[in-house]
């Protein structure tokens, strides 16, 4: 419970520290296509690493803590694949990064999925 707490705050530092940047120190140096894809990059990050406090706070509270802590990590792992992929090709422009970025995606959903089971389990 505590460790989710914990990343999830790191998360959400991180996010924040990466949107200022990319809107201020990369405002200059990533075209229109690449300020999108790196913005997408920060909402996601930022979207779940609420979500790792949420589960976090569930945890604590949850008979079956130890599903919500999985569902967590598959949250920060779809973290640091999707939205660590699209930060990646938005400053790199390796458009081979973008195979990576799916991944994360279903490792997001794979993690709401466990979530969901935590929850109906109570």
């Amino acid at each position: 419970m505590s460790t989710m707490l914990m990343l999830g705050g790191i998360m959400l530092f991180l996010a924040v520290a990466l949107g200022a940047f990319g809107a201020h120190a990369l405002k200059e140096r990533l075209n229109e296509s690449q300020q999108k894809t790196y913005q997408t990059g920060v909402l996601y990050h930022l979207v779940h690493g609420l979500g790792l406090v949420l589960i976090g706070l569930y945890a604590g509270m949850a008979q079956h803590a130890s599903m919500a802590v999985l569902a967590g990590w598959f949250i920060f792992a779809g973290m640091l694949l999707f939205s660590g992929s699209l930060y990646a090709l938005s400053l790199t422009g390796i458009r081979k990064l973008g195979a990576i970025t799916p991944l994360g995606g279903v490792a997001f959903l794979a993690g709401w999925v466990l979530f969901i089971v935590a929850a109906a389990q109570g």
